[in-house]
């Protein structure tokens, strides 16, 4: 058992982390807010989030406010950028941290069109993990969904994170009941987890027309049992 005498970590901050396909940035509205809001779908941007809890946007003016709102209450948002079209294409924001106990949220996450299929969208997720445990040193990344959102938690199993229930009438989310699914990633569990986002990653995992070869769970299994057999 690790001896936690002396743990000790800093809150998350604003970060750039690049990679191969896309780009991690700050959330700088001046800069980002119409290109964001756009990468998002514009007034397609509703059905986007439709189990975010926040009221529906009757515009972008409205999704400003919304945006200020949450870095008022300790969201740290960052945009992704396409490497290669220089488009914003979506966003996720730390949020609840909880220093003290090396606890980190990735919440408020939006893919747009743009990142339907593509690996900038592994690409940056798997960044901000190796950022939240690499730099950072947390033992826990978490990721959380209304339970009634199947895409978001196909996504949280098929990144690594581990279900570990359901809290139920948890929150008001749109005048109605939410309960929520809470997903996690633990410290000792990134090795693997990182080994396998980097073989997905590889271009060697990619044919000539740019579709992966090999699922990231079946890469993650084969190190899972890999890493079992030895032990």
């Amino acid at each position: 058992m690790r001896n936690l005498h002396d743990y000790k970590v800093a809150p998350p901050d604003y970060v750039t982390l690049k990679g191969r396909h896309g780009t991690v940035e700050p959330y700088v509205p001046d800069l980002h807010l119409h290109k964001l809001w756009d990468g998002l779908g514009g007034m397609g941007i509703n059905p986007l989030l439709l189990y975010f809890v926040q009221d529906d946007f009757g515009g972008i003016d409205d999704f400003g406010r919304w945006l200020k709102e949450v870095k008022n209450n300790g969201w740290l948002t960052h945009i992704f950028r396409s490497n290669i079209t220089g488009e914003i294409l979506g966003m996720a924001s730390f949020m609840r941290a909880d220093p003290s106990n090396g606890v980190v949220e990735i919440g408020g996450v939006a893919h747009g069109a743009g990142m339907k299929r593509s690996p900038l969208s592994t690409e940056v997720h798997y960044l901000l993990a190796k950022h939240v445990f690499e730099v950072l040193g947390y033992r826990r990344y978490e990721w959380k969904c209304d339970n009634k959102n199947e895409p978001s938690k196909t996504t949280a199993v098929r990144y690594g994170f581990s279900f570990e229930g359901v809290f139920r009438q948890h929150m008001i989310s749109k005048q109605r009941n939410r309960d929520t699914a809470w997903f996690s990633m633990l410290d000792n569990e990134w090795p693997t987890l990182k080994a396998a986002f980097e073989d997905w990653l590889s271009p060697d995992n990619f044919g000539a027309e740019g579709r992966q070869l090999r699922r990231l769970e079946d890469i993650r299994a084969e190190l899972s049992g890999q890493s079992s057999q030895k032990a």
